[in-house]
């Protein structure tokens, strides 16, 4: 049966949210850095007013009963403009003027600052080029207004007002021009796209186009420049929004539950990417939060060693259980369309028993190479559960990823 925590939600209990447990019975609380506290969310969800099958009316209401603390509804913006705002039934066209305005107002009536977070949001839905969200804006387009053999005029629109809107790369595709020009870099828009998904539904794109030609999609964004967080998310089409278990979600690390505290946490990339409910996940390196620059000197020539250490919690059942966190690295392989499959470099595989609140966060040191690249993401594994199908060698071992940390960015002097 799925997990599912009562149907009061996660802000119906008395307290502040921070001084509360999750709607699984896990301290909001990190053990390695004060201040910021734990929220669930899922950042991609679908109705009816695009190719959804639940009434857009019941999605936030669902989502908050399910223990989500921020939900945003981000249905398919395609070609509905093609009708000139004349208004017409939801479905595969995407989302029109009216449909956009009635997602922005179940939002606003659902927002529950300090209880729940909810936010509207959109689905940039292009064919050969892949999708992309858009949150908290004004405004909205889609892929017929932006249409063109490049992603240019997207970017313009959203380069183009300010900072109306966060933006975010999803499900990437398999290889090539899907994968948004090959994650091309804006810097324009280096700030405000916050993020790339790494869990949608139950797929780990980590291995994206691996069992091809093609590089990781996390190598290539990264690669590409972009400072991106990692998000898990369901990408909801039914209508039992957040119910389902192992289906991505993620964790941000807010200073306050309320749209501004959940944007700034998105902008800072305090933010994790799971498939597991109720899932804690901090993570230091060398004393830097996930997300942030982290400071090194070069000592000589070669690797040096960076203390690394992660808090992981999923309350009192999963106290010793055996995991693996890995260290994952700038690929050290060729790769692209000409070149061989392309996973980032495993520069370490630490196999680490699930401390209970009253013993040590996991702490260990790993060999960080200058000339190895500029980033450094965290991945947490079950090496007791089935390994992706397209995981092979090491990978293979490693089990099932649970989660990955949002990158840390290496800067050496």
């Amino acid at each position: 049966m799925p997990e599912v925590p009562g149907a009061e939600g996660s802000g119906a209990r008395g307290g502040a949210p921070e001084d509360r447990p999750d709607a699984w019975g896990t301290s909001r609380r990190s053990r390695l850095f004060p201040g910021p506290f734990l929220v669930h969310a899922d950042l991609h969800n679908h109705t009816w007013l695009s190719d959804g099958r639940g009434d857009p009316a019941s999605a936030f209401p669902a989502l908050r009963a399910a223990g989500l603390d921020v939900a945003a509804i981000t249905d398919h913006a395609r070609w509905a403009s093609v009708l000139f705002g004349v208004g017409h039934p939801p479905g595969a066209i995407g989302i029109d003027a009216h449909a956009w305005a009635r997602t922005r107002e179940l939002a606003d009536q659902a927002d529950d600052p300090g209880g729940f977070v909810a936010l509207a949001g959109f689905e940039w839905s292009h064919g050969l080029h892949g999708h992309m969200n858009v949150w908290g804006s004004e405004r909205y387009t889609d892929a017929l207004r932006t249409f063109g053999p490049r992603m240019a005029a997207f970017w313009h629109w959203l380069e183009g007002h300010g900072d109306d809107g966060l933006a975010g790369f999803n499900h990437p595709g398999k290889a090539g021009p899907r994968r948004f020009g090959r994650f091309r870099y804006r810097p324009a828009m280096a700030r405000r796209l916050i993020s790339m998904e790494i869990f949608n539904k139950t797929h780990d794109y980590l291995f994206q186009g691996t069992d091809g030609r093609a590089a990781s999609p996390l190598v290539e964004c990264l690669d590409a420049g972009w400072r991106a967080g990692l998000l898990g998310v369901t990408d909801e089409h039914g209508s039992d929004w957040g119910v389902p278990d192992g289906k991505g979600r993620a964790g941000l690390w807010v200073h306050d539950l309320s749209r501004a505290g959940v944007l700034e946490a998105l902008l800072a990339r305090r933010v994790f990417a799971s498939r597991t409910k109720g899932l804690r996940l901090d993570a230091a390196c060398a004393g830097v939060r996930m997300g942030g620059t982290v400071p090194l000197t070069r000592a000589g020539h070669g690797p040096q060693p960076v203390r690394v250490e992660v808090d992981l919690d999923r309350g009192p059942s999963w106290w010793g259980r055996r995991l693996n966190v890995q260290v994952l690295r700038p690929s050290s392989t060729p790769g692209g369309a000409r070149g061989r499959a392309r996973l980032p470099t495993l520069a370490a595989a630490v196999e680490v028993a699930l401390p209970s609140p009253e013993e040590p966060v996991v702490a260990f040191e790993a060999d960080v190479d200058p000339a190895g690249g500029p980033w450094l993401v965290l991945r947490v594994s079950d090496p007791s559960a089935p390994a992706d199908p397209r995981a092979s060698g090491p990978w293979a071992e490693l089990g099932y990823g649970l989660a990955y940390a949002s990158p840390f960015w290496l800067a050496f002097s």
